[in-house]
Order: C-alpha cells, then structure tokens, then sequence
C-alpha cells in the first residue's frame, strides 16, 4: 500500500490515538495541585508553544524517515542521516551548556527557534522540485543538529527559571509530556498532510509550526539569568566537570543514559525498516509502531507529572531500564505485530520513564550557577553518543540484518541496566 493510500485509508485510527491524548489533556488540566508547574504564566506559555512546535518536528520526522528509505532502501543510509542529525551534538553541546549560563536563555532560545525554520524551508523547496537526495537530507540534518546543540542544554536549563527547582519534576515530566503527545499529533497530521498536499507540506507546516514558540518566548516576563562571567569557555566549562566528579551517583546516571543512546535508541531510526520487511505492513506498520512507542511514552510523562515527584529516583531508574531493555529485547525477535506493538509501547514507557527521572535527579542535584554547563554534558551524553550508535547500528544492521542488530543492542542494554539495578533497585535511595 502507498503512503498517499494509506493515510487516506487509515487516518480514523490515528483520530483515535489522538482522541485519547485530548482526553487526557482535558482530565489533567482541571487539577493544578496534580500538574503544578502549569501555574506559571511563563511555562504555560512556553508548554503550549513547543506542543505545536514538536508537533511540526515530529511531522517533519516521519516524512524525512520514510523519504530517506523510499530513496534508499538501505538501513545504512537511515542511521547515516540519524548521526547527522545528532553529531554536532557531540561536537558543540559542551559550547552550547556554557552559552546557556552566560547569556539570557530566553534570547538565546528565540534565536535557535528562529534558525530551525531555515532547513524546515530548504527541504520543503528541494522536495517540491522534485530534486531531493539522501544527502541533502543529512546536510540540513546537520544543520539543524548544531542548532539543536545550542537549544537543548538552554531549553533544559531554563525550565528550572521558569518554575523554580520545587516544580522542576513537575515542569520536566510536563515537558517530555508535550514530546511525546506531539509524537502522536504529528504523524497523525503529517498522514492528512501526505493525502491531501503532498510530502513537501509537511516540511513547510513545520516551518510554520515554530512561530508559535517564538510568539510564546517573546510573550515572556522570564528571561533566564547570566550566572556565569567571561573568565573564559574552558575553565567555565572545567567548573561543571569539576562538580561532576564529586557525584558518583550522577555518573552512574550518565553512564546508563550513554548506554542507552549508544546502542539501545538508535532502534528508532530503525523502524521503517521493521515496518517494511518484517512485517511487510509498509507505511501502515511504521505509522503504528511510531504511534504506539508515542503513546507508551506519554503514559510514562504522564505519570511522571501526575505523581508530582518520585522519592526513590534512583530506584525508579533502575526499573525503568530494566523495563526498556526488556521490551527492546522482545520487540527484536517478536514476528506478531500486536506483540510488537504491545512491545515497543512498552519500551516507550521504560525510556522516557528513565530520562524523566535522570533528568529531574540531575536538575535537583546541580547548583543553579553550574546548571546549564551540567546539562550541557546531560545532552552530550544523552544526544552526542547518538551518532556513534546509529551509524554503528546502520552498518551492522546491513550486513548481519536489522532485527539481530538490535536483538544484539537489547541484550547489552539489559546488562548495564542489570548492573545499575543491582546497585540501586530496592535500596531505599530518596535522592
């Protein structure tokens, strides 16, 4: 089946993913003693900005995705395009943390936002003109990937500004809640999108979509405060490792979070792959698979932000990465498409619970003076190691096959988080 087809056949189930998650909304909202940080003017404003401005991203994803292997046919080049996207991470995210702690966050996030329009553009025009290769592709990927190196540490770090650290759990569950539901609106818009206009829309309603989270930055009282002077970029830098190494627990944390962005999420990148030769279900199968590891993970944010705060945060983690690797594990191996679905929903829920939880330990755990630079080193372990991983797993998944490449990742996955669990799990830790 076509990908026009078959969004224009099956977009009544993405109405009733998506009904799920306005119900959700709708349940959540009346209670503001449950999702505390929605009391703030500013993170309202910034909550609601960046749903409709992920959900642009998320479009964007999925039409890159299943363009890139309708182009290609070839693992490789989805990994390929993948580490592109995530290897300026790994060169300029430590650069970016410092900027965060000495210039306004909230400027600085206007700016990025404003920058990330430009390849949503470029590659919405080539598309149309019918010119697009897989190189244009990971070129503006990276483009947008030394942006995204900038935006990620300061976007992180000014939730905390925002909120104050008593709601931080609150805002940063919020946060990935507002992901992960435009994980499940954006590919429903995208399926409309594809049917009716074509897959250059797509790229330009993502364009579009940032306007409303510069609208929102611009409305702000909160700018985000200069913590930091000019005694220059790597003895600031050096401050923040310094801090680091006085917290085992912390590199505990990070430690598991590269493992996991190393060898366990490149999957993801996987996933049409799976969608097309696994389960020989095309654009239907990857529309599913994306949809359900969306509605695990919003289940986990959810909860997260519902629960107000997580005592054992330690303990929670180790759970959770037990819980991914196992799904990961099961998902690789699985040929029943429900069980895999059931799976990767799952899976969903085990990461993002784990991320949360890491994040928020973090943010509670770090001076506000070193924040940015501690969560620029978050991002580069979370988002640098990516482009290792996915062109790591690309290429063995060429040449040995997709589902034993990542039967092989779930099975590592599940000894470090073994390893952290039995240092954790149970042990009473409330930090």
């Amino acid at each position: 089946m076509s990908l026009h087809l078959y969004f224009a056949w099956n977009k009544k189930h993405y109405h009733k993913i998506v009904w799920i998650y306005v119900k959700a909304l709708i349940y959540i909202m009346p209670n503001p003693e449950r999702f505390s940080a929605l009391s703030f003017r500013d993170f309202r404003l910034f909550w609601f900005g960046q749903l409709i401005s992920l959900s642009g991203t998320w479009m964007q994803s999925v039409a890159q995705g299943w363009l890139v292997y309708s182009l290609t046919k070839s693992p490789f080049y989805l990994g390929l395009v993948a580490a592109a996207n995530a290897l300026p991470i790994l060169l300029f995210t430590l650069i970016g943390g410092v900027m965060a702690d000495r210039f306004p966050k909230r400027n600085l996030l206007l700016i990025t936002q404003a920058l990330s329009i430009l390849p949503a553009l470029i590659l919405g025009v080539l598309t149309s003109m019918g010119i697009t290769t897989v190189w244009h592709v990971a070129l503006l990927a990276f483009f947008l990937g030394t942006i995204n190196a900038i935006d990620i540490p300061t976007r992180q770090s000014f939730l905390a500004e925002m909120v104050g650290k008593g709601h931080i759990v609150n805002a940063i569950a919020l946060n990935s809640a507002a992901f992960n539901g435009a994980r499940i609106i954006g590919p429903m818009i995208a399926g409309l999108t594809i049917s009716y206009l074509g897959i250059p829309a797509c790229f330009f309603l993502n364009a579009a979509s940032f306007v409303a989270v510069i609208a929102a930055l611009a409305s702000m009282q909160t700018r985000g405060e200069i913590k930091i002077g000019s005694q220059g970029v790597l003895s600031e830098f050096m401050e923040g490792i310094t801090f680091l190494r006085g917290s085992r627990e912390i590199i505990h944390v990070f430690l598991l979070i590269m493992v996991f962005s190393l060898i366990g999420l490149p999957y993801i990148s996987l996933l049409p792959v799976f969608a097309a030769e696994v389960f020989h279900k095309g654009a239907k199968g990857f529309g599913f698979l994306v949809g359900f590891s969306g509605i695990g993970a919003l289940i986990a944010a959810l909860g997260i932000a519902a629960t107000g705060d997580i005592k054992n945060k330690t303990g929670f983690m180790a759970f959770a990465g037990l819980c991914f690797s196992t799904a990961l594990f099961i998902f690789s191996f699985s040929k029943i498409f429900p069980v895999s679905l059931a799976a990767i929903m799952f899976g969903g829920w085990g990461i993002v619970s784990y991320f949360a939880a890491a994040n928020s330990y973090i943010q509670v755990s770090v001076p506000d003076e070193l924040r940015g630079r501690v969560m620029s080193v978050y991002s580069f372990v979370f988002l640098g190691t990516a482009p290792i991983g996915n062109a790591i797993m690309g290429a063995v998944a060429d040449n040995i096959g997709t589902p034993y490449a990542v039967t092989g990742a779930g099975i590592l996955c599940i000894i470090a988080s073994g390893i952290f669990a039995k240092k954790y799990l149970g042990k009473g830790r409330h930090a």
